[in-house]
């Protein structure tokens, strides 16, 4: 807030009160002209320091203009703290991608090594279902809004509408909540086919390949392969 000058006809020194000796800052006048002029100032690191030691005679004029500081609106006051580290496009991208990547080596081990102990034993563990069911799960909160039942159960017999999923389907975490799901679905198929085929000494390694993104299909590669291995095998 700004002041206007104001003159005073007493005495300058019956005016200004001096701090005390413990006080660190003094008032910082600066001086104007030879009528004892003075300005003041705001403690800044500007102006003559005037302390108890300074005397004047006769009636001295002392104008008070108490400098304003100006805040720039358009000055950087630092990183901003927002209520989510991440957006919702982020973590739809990360889910993805981390979901993707976890299920790549036990496919890989199933390719490569069906018949290593470590193979079958990481097959027989339910860690990897529990880990992506909760990411799951997560995702399925974040997506979840009011209109999530209205949108899976929009015919009149309560039953799914392609018009409704295609619009619940538009929502980032909703796509990276139902591609969680199908890396779960996939990867518990292909230790189901993976499974048998030890069991039945049946090669496995086309099947478990197409169950990665093809699960429908490699289930019926792993069927069909059955068949003909048992028809094989009765020839014989």
């Amino acid at each position: 807030m700004l002041f206007s000058a104001a003159q005073v006809t007493r005495p300058w020194n019956s005016l200004v009160q001096f701090p005390s000796p413990k006080t660190e800052r003094w008032p910082l006048l600066a001086f104007k002209s030879l009528n004892t002029v003075l300005i003041g100032q705001r403690f800044v690191h500007k102006g003559n320091i005037l302390g108890p030691q300074w005397r004047f005679s006769g009636r001295s004029r002392i104008v008070f203009q108490p400098e304003v500081t100006r805040v720039n609106s358009t000055q950087r006051k630092g990183p901003r703290v927002s209520a989510s580290c991440l957006t919702a496009s982020q973590i739809a991208t990360s889910a993805f991608t981390c979901g993707t990547i976890a299920v790549l080596p036990f496919y890989t081990l199933m390719v490569v090594a069906p018949d290593a102990q470590l193979t079958k034993r990481t097959m027989e563990s339910s860690i990897p279902y529990v880990v992506l069911g909760c990411l799951y799960a997560y995702l399925l909160y974040l997506s979840w809004s009011p209109d999530t039942l209205r949108f899976m159960f929009a015919s009149k017999y309560w039953l799914p509408e392609l018009p409704g999923i295609t619009r619940m389907f538009s929502n980032e975490i909703t796509v990276a909540s139902a591609w969680i799901h199908l890396m779960a679905v996939d990867l518990f198929a292909a230790r189901q086919v993976f499974h048998d085929g030890i069991k039945n000494n049946i090669e496995t390694r086309h099947s478990v390949s197409l169950c990665l993104l093809f699960c429908p299909i490699g289930i019926a590669a792993h069927a069909i392969t059955k068949v003909l291995m048992r028809t094989k095998d009765r020839s014989h």
